[in-house]
């Protein structure tokens, strides 16, 4: 199979210029702000960061010689300035408001400001990369390229959406040649890469904050679907069979006219166990340890991309075995009074609809995950940003009605303005419509959430804790004393 990535340590890289000695990140702390600010110190650059929510990653942070700033204050930028002289580079994201004090005194002070995604093109200009997209599956589809990658004795650098369990954290730094990360396409900003390798999972509309419509994004994906040297799509997702041509393709379902296929004989709410195909031609059957049709998918577009970047199968099949899914993908957290806990990152339907899968088939299979056999689907749902929620509200309502009880938080704004007439009340609305019988819950406020919780849910509950906000610190509070229980194994998440 022909190599589109090059793994020769006496390769030539694609080295460009340099970044000024002194680079500060406002919202340091973010999860992709965070990988690169690791990076970049790892690589000898003299990083500070700013960020107002106290957390783990701030405390790694500052062990590895990064000034924190713990407010975001113009003052901060004169003390910057102060100590590094003016060349200097500012680093935002897109969470990041106009109005921000930081940004404000840098723009005062003509200083060079980059988006987060323009360090991240840097990056990946430096090394031989294999870049990750796609509506979902984006975390889990890098964490398992970067295990396949480790266990086959290539060490990749990574910049990761998610807490790795290989790594324990959401980066690894290489002095290697060969790069991993995601794409976001939350922003538009992936067009500014050039992969070697490019990955696409599947597409469908989401982020109504910046695309119009689904051409929109459509339009996007080609963009960056042209800028790849070797491009590996999704054939099970009609809107990249329909929409993006010449590139390579991995399925689930089908193995005629398909380089990479994985068919599923088996699955339960722990593992899948799938025939492996390439070219049409049968390799082996293999064993997927996570749960989900979905992480099927992400498996193959995984193997995919180690294959087309050369890596033999037999090394490949090293790390199989030890596939485990990101922080919050169907993370299983333990016991709290006989009631089963689980956070998955879900913040969109389809991702809904796949996490309440899993959790069904845990359910109807009786799996013995923990001391208890769950025998009821509690789902609780935190809205994330009001745009989305406008949007999806009826598309949510509908996945939630495949639980037996929902509890449906505040919107987590993630930045947003308030829209009038949009909020938790109102999926509750549509939910009641669609099954009138189905116990609802829509708190004012996350102290109603925890009493509700606390008064309504009963041993042997099964509590799937969904939302890409804060929703799992507000649980934390509640399932503080979550018994660690052994038997559920460490790499079920989804």
């Amino acid at each position: 199979m022909k190599s589109y990535l090059s793994l020769d340590t006496e390769a030539k890289l694609k080295k460009t210029h340099e970044l000024p000695h002194h680079i500060h990140f406002i919202g340091i702390g973010g999860i992709g702000m965070s990988a690169l600010a690791m990076i970049l110190a790892k690589d000898g650059y003299s990083i500070s960061g700013s960020d107002q929510k106290k957390s783990k990653t701030l405390e790694e942070l500052a062990e590895n010689n990064i000034r924190i700033f713990e407010t975001q204050e113009e003052s901060n930028i004169d003390e910057i300035l102060k100590i590094y002289g003016e060349n200097i580079l500012v680093v935002r994201s897109s969470a990041i408001r106009e109005n921000n004090l930081e940004l404000c005194k840098a723009k005062k002070y003509n200083l060079t400001i980059n988006h987060r995604s323009e360090i991240l093109a840097f990056l990946i200009e430096q090394k031989r990369s294999i870049i990750v997209s796609g509506s979902h599956g984006k975390t889990t589809t890098s964490t398992f390229i970067a295990t396949l990658l480790s266990f086959a004795k290539i060490d990749p650098t990574a910049i990761i959406g998610g807490i790795v369990p290989l790594y324990k954290k959401n980066y690894n730094y290489s002095d290697g040649e060969l790069l991993i990360a995601e794409a976001d396409e939350s922003d538009g900003s992936l067009v500014k890469f050039n992969p070697n390798i490019g990955v696409i999972t599947n597409l469908e509309l989401e982020h109504v904050d910046h695309y119009l419509d689904l051409n929109d994004l459509i339009k996007t994906m080609k963009q960056f679907a042209q800028k790849c040297d070797c491009l590996i799509t999704n054939y099970d997702c009609n809107n990249l069979r329909n929409n993006l041509q010449n590139s390579k393709l991995f399925s689930i379902k089908k193995i005629n006219n398909i380089d990479f296929s994985l068919i599923p004989k088996e699955s339960n709410g722990c593992e899948i166990i799938a025939e492996y195909y390439e070219k049409e031609k049968f390799i082996e059957i293999i064993k997927i340890p996570v749960p989900g049709i979905h992480n099927l998918s992400n498996a193959i577009a995984a193997i995919a991309s180690c294959r087309i970047a050369g890596i033999p199968f037999r090394d490949i099949k090293k790390g199989i075995n030890y596939l485990q899914l990101p922080s919050r993908r169907f993370d299983y957290k333990g016991l709290w009074k006989n009631r089963l806990i689980v956070e998955d990152y879900a913040h969109h339907p389809s991702e809904i609809d796949a996490a309440i899968s899993i959790a069904s088939n845990i359910i109807k299979t009786k799996n013995n995950l923990s001391q208890i056999s769950p025998k009821r689907l509690v789902t609780i749902f935190q809205p994330h940003r009001f745009s989305r929620t406008k949007k999806f509200q009826n598309e949510f309502a509908k996945s939630l009605s495949k639980s037996d009880m929902v509890f449906i938080s505040p919107i987590y704004s993630a930045g947003e303005d308030e829209i009038e007439g949009i909020n938790n009340k109102t999926i509750g609305y549509e939910l009641k419509k669609l099954k009138p019988n189905l116990e609802i819950y829509t708190p004012d406020n996350n102290k109603n959430l925890i009493k509700l919780i606390k008064e309504h849910t009963i041993e042997k509950d099964l509590i799937l804790i969904m939302g890409a906000g804060d929703i799992n610190i507000i649980c934390a509070n509640l399932f503080f004393k979550l018994i660690n229980n052994k038997s559920i194994r460490s790499n079920l998440a989804a």
